[in-house]
């Protein structure tokens, strides 16, 4: 069978219709129809399409193997139980006390200057915040002052970063120097929030998203930076998101 094919009897198998399957994998419906009718040849989502439809990542990108991870296709389908002991969950709130090994992390939001003005600055928020591991800060070259938080807006990033999702941002890393061509940064766009990937130009920069199809490339001098206030917040270190 080919990728289209295999795509396919995954889909039946998890019966799910494209639309489904597509929310379940962080993709859209075009997408899933375009691979399921060979107009894509793409298999870079194989992983989190299996995972959505519960079949072999290996089966579903190359063919290879069972279609059902440890049985053959005509056996029964048998539940695994997990061999991995699992502590009790410790629930916590933001009265909870921070334990030695751990930090608040802030949020930056949008604020409107004036009511109705229309222009927005980027603040720090007084009440939204996550708890992060100092250690994983420190592996990351992080100082726990310039750790921030930003959720993310919009279809522009999918299927990487879903709207609502939220990033953990690096603000000593914020000036076009610290540009590693590719990788994800926070941006101040005359007080709007973004997150695009960035690159550096010969004589300005590039902001481009995931879903170019709606959001194609966006390209500044360095005057139009300028005129267009755009800044650097930092970049981009962690990411999270519910599936959904």
């Amino acid at each position: 069978m080919e990728f289209k094919d295999r795509l396919k009897a995954a889909r039946r198998h998890a019966k799910l219709n494209q639309t489904e399957l597509a929310e379940r994998a962080g993709l859209t419906q075009t997408s899933i129809s375009d691979l399921e009718r060979g107009k894509s040849k793409a298999t870079a989502f194989a992983a989190q399409i299996a995972s959505a439809c519960g079949v072999s990542p290996m089966w579903l990108a190359e063919g290879k193997g069972d279609m059902i991870p440890g049985r053959s296709e005509t056996s029964p389908l048998q539940r695994i139980e997990p061999s991995v002991s699992m502590s009790d969950i410790q629930p916590w709130d933001d009265a909870t006390p921070l334990d030695d090994d751990e930090v608040y992390v802030p949020f930056l939001r949008e604020v409107e200057l004036a009511a109705g003005s229309g222009r927005f600055v980027i603040q720090e928020s007084d009440q939204a915040r996550l708890r992060f591991f100092k250690k994983d800060l420190r592996h990351n070259s992080v100082q726990f002052s310039n750790a921030k938080c930003v959720v993310v807006r919009g279809n522009s990033m999918i299927p990487v970063l879903r709207d609502g999702a939220t990033v953990g941002v690096n603000t000593g890393k914020n000036s076009f120097g610290d540009i590693v061509d590719g990788d994800l940064y926070a941006i101040n766009h005359n007080g709007q929030l973004r997150v695009k990937q960035v690159y550096r130009l010969p004589n300005g920069i590039r902001l481009r998203s995931f879903n170019r199809d709606e959001h194609p490339d966006e390209d500044y001098t360095f005057n139009q930076v300028q005129e267009e206030q755009i800044a650097i917040l930092g970049h981009v270190f962690w990411w999270g998101m519910f599936a959904r």
